[in-house]
């Protein structure tokens, strides 16, 4: 246990949070290095003051009704002040960890010390997971459908078509995104060990051989977590699926908020902006730098230039980085020491401090 407590705090180490910041920062300064237009810094004076209030309003509403989630989907057993911790350490973990890994294993570390028993924490991660996943299956559709598919960018003076190959991308991520939501549905609502036996059976090929050992633990994992979940009512879920909608719609909206404070919307180039979202999740789903840093700053420009003047592009980058990832990295090292002091002691967290140095 004390090993498995070393491990998890390394991962906000000062190394760790330092990486991701310098190689964001990097392109950024790279970007201005290539366009000096990006330097003005003039156009602050002209930003609409309402707009940067709605992205303040758009976060702290976001946050709230992440905090709301987790402590619905947990029965109430955390309080209104774990669930704040839970959230910011789970979103400073997402800050300076790979896309491609994610914070669900310190989310479930974080619920688990926090007094819920390691089955539960497991099943309540899964579930969250799940519902994401979900979310972005359902609405999807729907918002192409909506803006009439005109949401995959343009990039002229290539010797390939960027929307041909992005829009090939994402409908394969997405059929594998929807696999893989109702594979977890089916797991953790119906058949959870015929799901294991599944993908236990998947990695026996010789090529996929190398993740059977990832696949078993998986595998029950998912039987673990549906013992949990088991006699839900329609309530629970009613509450839980609504409230992921809401913080995810949230969350795709405040690139909009941001370009609206320097330039002029309209309600179509409002949804354009909101869909282009979701493709570009699919982008940043495989980044493995942590936290999507320089993936995220490098792919900005091909989804929203159409929207934003060039000399506005990297301030309004440094914005969005700011409010969604800087601002959690900050927040992160405020909230840890006193999470780590609340949940093993001052003493114990005097010990464990020196291991994330």
């Amino acid at each position: 246990m004390e090993q498995n407590r070393k491990n998890i705090l390394q991962n906000f180490s000062t190394r760790r949070i330092l990486i991701p910041v310098f190689i964001g920062l990097g392109v950024v300064a790279y970007m201005l290095y290539r366009d000096p237009a990006a330097r003005d810094l003039s156009a602050l004076r002209d930003a609409r003051l309402h707009w940067l209030l709605i992205t303040v309003l758009v976060l702290v509403v976001r946050d709230a009704g992440y905090m709301y989630r987790i402590r619905h989907i947990t029965e109430k057993v955390l309080s209104w002040r774990q669930s704040v911790d839970v959230i910011m350490l789970w979103e400073f973990a997402s800050c300076v960890m790979p896309s491609v890994v994610g914070g669900s294993t310190v989310a479930t570390f974080i619920l688990n010390k926090e007094g819920i028993p390691l089955g539960k924490s497991l099943a309540y991660v899964m579930v969250t997971a799940m519902l994401d996943n979900l979310y972005f299956v359902l609405v999807a559709p729907i918002v192409l459908l909506a803006t009439q598919g005109n949401v995959f960018p343009e990039v002229t003076g290539l010797s390939f078509s960027v929307s041909s190959s992005l829009t090939v991308a994402f409908v394969v991520s997405y059929c594998l995104m929807a696999l893989y939501a109702l594979l977890m549905v089916y797991a953790l609502f119906f058949k959870p060990a015929s799901v294991r036996r599944l993908l236990i059976r998947i990695t026996s090929f010789r090529f996929l051989r190398r993740w059977r050992k990832s696949a078993y633990k998986h595998g029950n994992e998912l039987v673990l977590a549906s013992q949990q979940i088991k006699g839900k009512g329609w309530k629970y879920w009613w509450h839980a699926g609504i409230s992921t909608a809401f913080v995810w719609t949230a969350r795709y909206y405040v690139v909009s908020c941001i370009i609206a404070a320097f330039i002029h919307l309209s309600l179509h180039e409002h949804l354009l902006v909101f869909a282009r979202n979701f493709v570009w999740k699919v982008v940043l789903l495989v980044a493995i730098t942590p936290g999507g840093a320089g993936i995220v700053e490098g792919t900005f420009k091909v989804f929203f230039q159409d929207f934003i003047s060039p000399s506005l592009l990297v301030l309004i980058l440094l914005f969005y980085r700011i409010v969604t990832y800087y601002l959690y990295l900050v927040l992160g090292s405020f909230f840890l020491p006193r999470w780590v002091a609340r949940v093993f002691g001052s003493k114990k967290a005097a010990e464990l401090e020196q291991v994330s140095t």
